[in-house]
């Protein structure tokens, strides 16, 4: 079954907690604090697998979870960071997240991105030891690891897309110029998933790609148009076949000019390669007329003739193709440059059923503090103040006794102070 889109859920590890541990060697006397750091928590990491097609297996797996890094131990031991999972993926595949950001194009063998960074290690007590707190009781708690939904889609990566209407002779030239065997009859639709041949014989190799036919508001997805437009995009010659053959009020100039307006609307910089235009089924008769049509609508573009079933003009045609090819440059791919999270700074407060809530640069702060340790929130209250944030409570004129929320800890505002629950 090919599947060429996919939704899936990354969770990146959490970091490890630090550690609240003191020295207890002999013949050492108040050895002083020996809390290690926690381990790191593991990545989330794309890898691309050649040996891969489709995104089928992500059908069955969905969730992807990474361990998190082990705590510290005494003595200063640092905890072990946890491993990096490696998911595997074919060549092509964009990842985009919620927002339609490109996370990654992976395209290369062997190419790798991290789409969930895991959290660090919080720091031990050794950390904390000042002039003041000889012997703090006092550590972090890891960073959480990202987590986020991703959308991954699979372009194919051939070199000549083909293109055209159902049934205009697309599978049939590709079973004729290359070992792919896509199933040909004589209705519409037979093709139903794209098929990759490698023609050889006409100078370097390349690879060229059988969509299933357009119609008429394929870009709006009309007959799953634009979920197989997207498999042209890194195409760099686009070989569009016209069907030549007389039947009913079918007109190939009309068929034509169809198709080149769903590939405008589509991605106007798909439309703006180098097209190459054929007329497919010369055998039958009737065909010369319309090539004839066909090329005078398109002059001085030249329209080529062939018939896939006698292989009458395909040489020709590849021939043509390996020298269009060797003159157009290869699309560009997506890559994105590390992103540089904006630094943020301040805090500010606002209504909480309950209590007053203070959002900001100091949750980054209360996400790693071990609650439920009197000594951690003591040091974390201490932190706001340092801040100003009781400053800020009072010109806003919080009413005394009132709740104050930080991430998960709440303070009781007393006093014009901050003070531990």
């Amino acid at each position: 079954m090919f599947v060429d889109e996919v939704r899936i859920y990354v969770q990146a590890g959490n970091g490890g907690n630090g550690s609240v541990a003191f020295r207890r060697e002999k013949f050492v006397p108040n050895g002083g604090p020996g809390g290690g750091d926690g381990g790191r928590g593991g990545d989330i990491i794309f890898e691309v697998d050649s040996g891969l097609n489709t995104l089928m297996d992500f059908r069955h797996q969905r969730h992807f979870r990474a361990k998190d890094g082990e705590i510290g131990g005494n003595n200063n031991r640092h905890g072990a960071d946890a491993e990096d999972v490696v998911v595997h993926v074919p060549p092509g595949t964009v990842v985009t997240d919620d927002n339609g950001r490109v996370i990654a194009d992976l395209v290369a063998m062997g190419e790798t991105a991290i789409v969930a960074h895991g959290g660090r290690g919080g720091k031990g007590n050794t950390h904390f030891v000042s002039s003041i707190h000889r012997a703090p009781r006092v550590a972090e708690r890891g960073q959480p690891g990202e987590s986020l939904w991703l959308t991954l889609e699979l372009n194919l990566l051939a070199d000549v897309g083909l293109v055209g209407f159902p049934n205009a002779g697309k599978s049939t030239l590709i079973s004729v110029v290359s070992k792919s065997r896509p199933k040909i009859a004589d209705y519409p639709f037979t093709t139903l998933v794209p098929n990759l041949g490698v023609v050889d014989g006409f100078g370097d190799p390349f690879v060229i790609a059988d969509v299933p036919g357009l119609i008429e508001g394929a870009h709006q997805g009309a007959g799953l148009g634009d979920t197989f437009l997207r498999h042209l995009k890194r195409t760099r010659v686009l070989v569009h076949i016209v069907d030549l053959a007389p039947m009913g009020d079918r007109d190939p100039v009309n068929d034509y000019r169809i198709i080149e307006h769903e590939l405008r609307a589509f991605s106007p910089e798909l439309a703006a390669r180098p097209v190459i235009v054929v007329g497919n089924k010369m055998d039958v008769s009737g065909a010369g007329e319309n090539l004839q049509r066909l090329q005078d609508a398109l002059s001085p573009q030249k329209v080529w003739g062939i018939s896939a079933v006698t292989r009458d003009g395909v040489d020709d045609l590849m021939w043509q193709v390996q020298q269009t090819l060797k003159i157009s440059p290869m699309p560009t791919t997506h890559r994105t440059q590390p992103v540089i999270k904006p630094v943020v700074r301040g805090f500010r407060l606002q209504p909480e059923e309950g209590g007053i809530r203070v959002v900001g640069d100091v949750e980054d702060r209360a996400a790693m503090t071990l609650w439920g340790r009197p000594e951690a929130e003591e040091y974390f209250c201490e932190y706001l103040r340092r801040r100003g944030v009781p400053n800020a409570l009072k010109q806003a004129r919080i009413p005394d006794e009132s709740l104050v929320f930080v991430g998960e800890g709440a303070f009781r505002w007393r006093q014009d102070d901050l003070v531990t629950e």
